[in-house]
């Protein structure tokens, strides 16, 4: 394979003395052994999106390394500085990706270099723990080495605001801005007394945070009950190890056990082929422990715990919850709760994404609970409480793909507080002889049987992103008429902020800040929608559709119906 000229030129700096001995190697070898590897490490540079960073490890420009880190961090606290006039707080946590730690300790050094006081956990911690640490220190910023659920290659680097919730506009715009101004590891300041600018985070911060998690807490469930909660945790090697034990034995449940050796951080994940608890493949070893262990439930955080998945006992199986099951339960238990206690009031509010499944629109109009809707991830979730805050009340809020944010203490999405409260909605519903299964096959009878599925198509590489941009334009210059025997009413273009109806011709404004994603609305009341990820070489479809049911015996073939409904949408989708 032959090099393109304007890639080999980009490399030069590369193999200057500005990068160390090892890496000038690296390159070199690259180039002599592995042109394919060397032309997707240096053809373009490694993103510094919305949210920070995320890439495979390894040398070059579109890598994580020590110098794209260490290029963004300066970047990054020069904008910072600028607000606090060179007085800047920081606080940092890592997860047990391998690289994480020295990532970490690379990004201290540099703020602290430029005058900022550096608040760095000295071990591996979660993630909801950086964004309560923020708050609780009355940091500026904040930075999360992590790559959340990626494979074993990949690491990351999320930046937060002073809010503790991840960056928005305008300065997610303008940290980008500063970070490209950062061309050359040249650029950035080192001292040589930097450590006296950093300080280790305690275990003052974990207590605080444990106390905080204890005031969600809804219900009086007889310790009895809760004892027969019998839990398998997995850590999937990552930092849940060392909050969520504790957690559980706040909420008292004591009948935990811990899936090994998933328990030990380990940044190979080498009992997992994936990290990732939306896949079956990752709780398998915990299903395994916990017929073993009698356990009726399986709990799994990903590496960084800020996603949980969860399985409940079934006879001689485990019932696995997708990420919509599972959010539609916790805002059910909530909701009851909140009736049975007279806690319900006018100005409360529970927020979902666009992607998120319609069912939690139902239950909230069920239970007379104003819902808001906002572009995937948690930092607009984050925004849209701070722009209600000071007339509203934030219940809890959620997205499909395992993520829950339960309180406004962290402004993130938050394992640990889920894991809590999805044992404690165990507990809940057991005092009334349910199972989790039979509490959400009530709300189906309630509101509705709704069938979710995401279906991720991969594309890697230079190529990649080149054939999912071609997708994305195909469905938007030709959306199709009809998905699955229903028409298609309208269609939302998020990118250009339109909703269009296919039968008037007719659109409106959608209100709503931009972002590459389509909406297909069917006339049933469906909803197909197609975004690429933002963390990961995907195209992602997502199917919500409704099927109207009156009795739990109708469940089966409702979802028989729409599971084949679904199959045919995807034939015409070409998928």
């Amino acid at each position: 394979m032959s090099i393109e000229t304007s890639i080999l030129e980009r490399a030069k700096a590369w193999l200057s003395p500005a990068y160390d001995e090892a890496t000038r190697n690296e390159v070199e070898r690259l180039i002599k052994e592995n042109p394919a590897e060397f032309t997707e490490a240096f053809y373009t540079d490694l993103e510094f999106g919305t949210g920070g960073l995320r890439g495979i490890m390894g040398t070059g420009p579109n890598r994580m390394n020590r110098y794209t880190v260490a290029m963004a961090t300066q970047g990054l606290v020069n904008y910072v500085n600028g607000f606090t006039g060179n007085k800047s707080k920081f606080a940092i946590a890592f997860d047990s990706r391998n690289n994480s730690s020295n990532f970490a300790l690379e990004a201290a050094k540099v703020l602290a270099s430029s005058g900022a006081q550096v608040y760095m956990f000295k071990e591996l911690r979660p993630t909801p723990l950086l964004s309560f640490a923020i708050r609780y220190l009355k940091c500026d910023s904040g930075i999360v080495v992590t790559a959340s659920h990626n494979p074993k290659e990949y690491n990351g680097y999320k930046v937060y605001w002073n809010d503790g919730s991840q960056i928005v506009a305008p300065h997610d715009k303008g940290i980008i801005d500063e970070v490209r101004k950062i061309s050359s590891p040249e650029q950035i300041k080192y001292s040589e007394d930097w450590e006296s600018c950093l300080h280790y985070i305690g275990q003052e911060i974990e207590d605080a945070y444990l106390d905080a998690l204890e005031t969600l807490s809804l219900s009086d469930i007889p310790q009895s009950v809760k004892q027969n909660i019998r839990i398998a945790y997995t850590a999937l090697h990552g930092t849940g190890i060392t909050m969520v034990p504790r957690a559980f034995e706040r909420f008292g449940f004591k009948n935990v056990h811990l899936v090994s050796p998933q328990n030990i951080p380990d940044g190979n994940f080498s009992t997992s082929a994936s990290p990732n608890p939306e896949e079956r493949e990752a709780l398998e070893l915990a299903i395994n422990q916990a017929f073993e262990n009698n356990c009726n439930l399986v709990m799994a955080t990903d590496p960084d715990c800020d996603r949980v998945g969860i399985a409940e006992r079934k006879g001689e199986s485990f019932r696995l919850f997708n990420g919509n099951e599972t959010f539609a339960l916790l805002v059910y238990y909530y909701l009851s709760v909140y009736k049975e206690k007279g806690l319900l009031k006018p100005n409360q509010f529970v927020v979902k994404t666009i992607v998120t499944t319609d069912l939690i629109n139902r239950i909230c109009e069920g239970f007379g609970m104003k819902y808001y809707e906002t572009l995937t991830g948690f930092k607009n979730i984050a925004e849209l409480i701070r722009t209600h805050e000071k007339t509203e009340e934030y219940v809890l809020g959620g997205e499909e793909s395992y993520g829950y944010m339960l309180g406004n203490f962290v402004r993130d999405k938050d394992g640990i507080s889920a894991c809590c409260l999805l044992a404690e909605a165990a507990a809940w519903a057991a005092n009334k002889g349910l199972s989790l299964d039979d509490l959400l096959n009530e709300i189906f009878v309630k509101f509705g049987y709704y069938e979710d599925v995401l279906i991720s198509v991969k594309r890697e590489g230079r190529t990649g992103k080149v054939e999912i941009d071609a997708m994305m334009e195909k469905l938007r210059n030709n959306p199709p008429k009809s998905l699955g025997g229903v028409a298609v009413k309208t269609v939302s273009d998020v990118k250009s902020g339109k909703k269009t109806n296919l039968i008037t011709g007719q659109s409106e404004d959608l209100h709503s800040a931009k972002s590459n994603v389509l909406q297909f609305h069917l006339e049933d009341g469906g909803k197909i929608t197609a975004r690429p990820s933002g963390t990961e070489p995907k195209i992602k479809f997502y199917f919500s559709l409704p099927t109207p049911i009156k009795s739990f015996a109708e469940i089966e073939n409702a979802k028989s119906a729409v599971v084949s409904r679904i199959e045919q949408i995807k034939t015409e989708l070409g998928l």
